[in-house]
């Protein structure tokens, strides 16, 4: 096969040894993997070509910009996609987030590297008629991430402020929603992609396998420019365990202090002349978010 006869493509699916691509004049087509190439996942760039049968074929993977994993029941780690420019994190008022999720959520993006979006979803629910002191105090918090610098999009699927946050976050860029089950993920795609229904169809057109238009992580393409990745059930088993230089960097206000403590190795905790302690004493770190540090350091150890 000669270079010539190769074209650039984007994995919408990948399952087993075969997937669905997109080619530069909008086709979605089936195309087989080469075991020697490996596997690509949902969201490559990859260099097709034509099989003897002529059939499409992956002959190269593309380098990526990062990946995107999941973890199953035993915290393994799982590629499900690759190359996103943000992940959008959905809490909302109902069911609660709980304590320290949305860190561990942002933790895990960052680790990535990644850039985290907070999405709070279902504004239409009223917090006084939500029972847990708890899970109101974690979305009370929201003003204090946008100090940080995270963006944070509120949202609802039945009444104002609507979508309307989503489509400028979201144009010309690669997007993945990950959240807890019932955060309302599947109702915010299906409002944002009008063509849902024709874009599964098609994917299932491409594959002959409809089950796989449910069961794997897919690619859409977003009006106006842009994909959008939905991934049946991803993080429902939580996040991984990351290291404790990990854990400290991914707190975003901790940075500019990290390496500036006596010890080299100081976990920020109970040790003397701690940089992060000292900060968080000054209100430079707020308490609540150092409080969060010491419980997932704990939860580390």
């Amino acid at each position: 096969m000669t270079t010539e006869t190769r074209q650039e493509a984007l994995v919408l699916v990948s399952y087993g040894g075969q997937g669905v691509v997109l080619l530069p004049d909008g086709r979605r087509q089936p195309c087989k993997f080469r075991r020697r190439v490996g596997r690509p996942y949902c969201g490559d760039r990859v260099l097709v070509g034509r099989a003897d049968d002529d059939s499409l074929v992956v002959e190269s993977i593309l380098e990526r910009t990062n990946y995107f994993v999941r973890t199953d029941e035993r915290q393994r780690q799982h590629v499900i996609a690759a190359n996103l420019d943000q992940v959008l994190i959905v809490v909302a008022a109902r069911p609660l987030p709980s304590l320290d999720l949305t860190e561990r959520y942002l933790l895990a993006v960052h680790s990535l590297g990644i850039e985290p979006v907070i999405v709070v979803n279902k504004t239409d629910l009223k917090l006084e008629t939500i029972t847990s002191a708890r899970g109101t105090q974690v979305l009370a918090h929201m003003p204090d991430y946008e100090n940080l610098g995270y963006t944070v999009i509120r949202t609802s699927c039945k009444s104002a402020p609507g979508i309307a946050g989503l489509p400028p976050i979201l144009k010309n860029r690669t997007s993945i929603f990950v959240g807890q089950s019932g955060v309302g993920k599947s109702s915010l795609i299906n409002c944002l992609l009008p063509d849902l229904d024709l874009q599964t169809g098609a994917l299932s057109n491409a594959t002959g396998k409809g089950t796989h238009t449910t069961t794997s992580t897919m690619l859409y393409q977003f009006t106006g420019g842009g994909h959008i990745i939905d991934s049946p059930g991803v993080w429902e088993y939580g996040i991984w365990k990351l290291d404790n230089g990990e854990l400290a960097s991914g707190y975003t206000e901790f940075r500019p202090h990290l390496g500036q403590c006596r010890f080299n190795d100081c976990l920020h905790s109970s040790e003397p002349d701690c940089a992060i302690k000292a900060a968080v004493s000054t209100g430079q770190i707020l308490d609540w978010r150092y409080q969060s540090y010491l419980r997932l350091l704990k939860q580390n150890s």
